[in-house]
């Protein structure tokens, strides 16, 4: 069976771009794979010191 895309469907991009600093990093897929987000590391560092 072949699903079609929906409105509803959430297409994830396996680009180098960070979410937070808008910054090709190659960490951000290392980083999406281990957490779910797609954050550079820089960016990771500084939510977990600075959580808000």
């Amino acid at each position: 069976m072949i699903k079609k895309n929906t409105e509803n469907d959430v297409e994830l991009k396996l680009d180098d771009l960070c979410e937070e600093c808008q910054k090709n990093d190659e960490s951000v897929t290392h980083n999406l794979i281990l957490t779910g987000f797609k954050i550079c590391k820089s960016c990771r560092v500084s939510k977990t010191i600075f959580p808000i």
